[in-house]
């Protein structure tokens, strides 16, 4: 390769959780460069989550990572041509690639879901995904089911 590998940027921990990954998760939400805003739906929804889940001895922050490492996928599929034919061949994510598509997944079916504002919308989706419900758990399961019901073609692997 003639260029090098872009270096990786240090993403700085958020100010009430003190959490690089929650800094990334604030960064996939934001839209228009509006990040204050985003940060205060992702405080609301902590602060709804906290009310709604009073029984859970867990804090909102481990919910919300107990929910990201439920719709973490394992493997996908990726579209592969061998002579005519176009194969889907199941490989395993990247671990950056993994939280990365969990983030995303969960704010894509949180913004889908009808609900009052997106604060509300995001805790009931991070609930649906704690308790292994929900459009973004099912993506997940989708694409393992696809990963297993394409493992024949596995020896395809680039």
């Amino acid at each position: 390769m003639r260029k090098s590998k872009p270096k990786k940027r240090t993403i700085l921990p958020d100010p009430r959780y003190n959490d690089p990954l929650v800094t990334q998760f604030v960064n996939n939400l934001m839209l228009q460069g509006k990040k204050n805003l985003s940060y205060k739906i992702f405080y609301e929804a902590m602060d709804v989550i906290e009310g709604k889940m009073k029984n859970e001895e867990q804090s909102p922050l481990e919910i919300w990572k107990k929910a990201l490492e439920n719709i973490t996928p394992q493997v996908e599929v990726k579209s592969r041509r061998v002579g005519g034919a176009t194969f889907q061949v199941p490989i395993e994510v990247r671990p950056g690639r993994k939280v990365s598509l969990s983030m995303k997944n969960l704010i894509l079916f949180a913004r889908k879901r009808s609900g009052k504002s997106m604060s509300e919308k995001l805790a009931a989706e991070i609930m649906a995904a704690y308790k292994e419900e929900g459009g973004a758990y099912k993506k997940k399961e989708d694409m393992h089911r696809m990963a297993e019901a394409n493992k024949a073609f596995a020896h395809f692997r680039f």
